[in-house]
This record gives C-alpha cells, sequence and structure tokens, in this order.
C-alpha cells in the first residue's frame, strides 16, 4: 500500500485485497527461501533425500537431519586423494568438533583424535563407514575419544553433589 497513492486506502474492497496478496506474496517468498535451503547439504532438511540419491547413499529417514547432513557432506569431502587433511575433512564433517589425525607410516595405520567432543559422536558408525570407504585397504585405523574424568570434575570446581541428577554416563561422554 506505501508504493500506491492515498486515495487507494480509502476503498476498503482494494485494502483486503491487498492484505490477502500480502500473505500469499509472504508464503510465496518463504517457499523460495525454503527451496534455496535445498541447494547446500548443510541448510537441506526435505531435499536432503535428493542429495543422498545424487551420492548414492542409502537414505535412512529415521536418523536425525543432522547425521544425514553429515554423511552427504562427508561424501563430498571424501574424494580425490586420500591425505590426513582430507580424513580430518571427512571426520569433522561427522563430528562437528576438531579432530586430530595422525599418520603412523612405518606401522601403515593412522588415528582419529576427538580433540573437542567428549564421549563417542552418536554418528560414529557412520563416520567408520566413510572413512573406511576412502582410507586405503592396507592402512589400519584407530579412534581415540575424550572422557571426562575425575581431575577434569575437580578443574570445573564442581562438587558431587552438584551431579546427583546425571548418570554416570552422561558425566563419562559430556562433562559437567
Amino acid at each position: 500500500m506505501s508504493y500506491l497513492p492515498d486515495y487507494y486506502e480509502e476503498i476498503q474492497e482494494f485494502v483486503e485485497i491487498m492484505q490477502t496478496e500480502d500473505i500469499e506474496f509472504d508464503k510465496l517468498n518463504a517457499a523460495l527461501v525454503d527451496t534455496f535451503r535445498q541447494f547446500h547439504p548443510e541448510t537441506a532438511t526435505w531435499g536432503i533425500k535428493y542429495w543422498e540419491k545424487d551420492l548414492k547413499i542409502v537414505s535412512m529417514p529415521s536418523k536425525p537431519i543432522e547425521q544425514r547432513r553429515s554423511v552427504v557432506i562427508s561424501k563430498m569431502r571424501g574424494s580425490g586423494k586420500v591425505s590426513a587433511s582430507m580424513i580430518k575433512n571427512v571426520a569433522e564433517s561427522y563430528d562437528g568438533g576438531e579432530v586430530e589425525v595422525s599418520v603412523f607410516p612405518s606401522d601403515y595405520s593412522f588415528r582419529i583424535e576427538f580433540v573437542s567432543t567428549m564421549g563417542i559422536p552418536p554418528n560414529i558408525n557412520d563416520l567408520k563407514a566413510a572413512i573406511e570407504e576412502i582410507k586405503p585397504a592396507h592402512l589400519a585405523i584407530e579412534y581415540k575419544f575424550r572422557y571426562f574424568t575425575y581431575s577434569d570434575l575437580r578443574e570445573s570446581g564442581s562438587l558431587y553433589s552438584d551431579l546427583l541428577d546425571k548418570t554416570y554416563e552422561q558425566l563419562l561422554n559430556k562433562g559437567v
């Protein structure tokens, strides 16, 4: 209405038509924004199934969307010559945290250490499958996880009484 002459504001039918069109244009705009979000796996929701199909990933709709996105992103990052930095990128796409990759050429192995994540990531099996797919067959792999320890508890300044509502597994995998 702000783009039209003032005398249109006095015509009730015209005002109602413009208000109705405004609602429809808002819906159209939201649909366009949502469609554009599907073009990137980091923001895709209902379109993640198309990414999975294009990358020949078995779709599992029962998994959380974040885990499905991490599988897609990992698959995209995991093409080309295998290197420690590629494995790091793939692992970080699954974990969402910092990961260190150490290579031991004399032992024909490498280690993935989860630096900023406490406990075992929820989609570790997907990560293991992705790593197995991209790593050379002759290399062994070791996963190193970080857990919340009693010394971490002391350093946090928490008291044992503060932790009564948490389970052992919650403390071990997530801390206080």
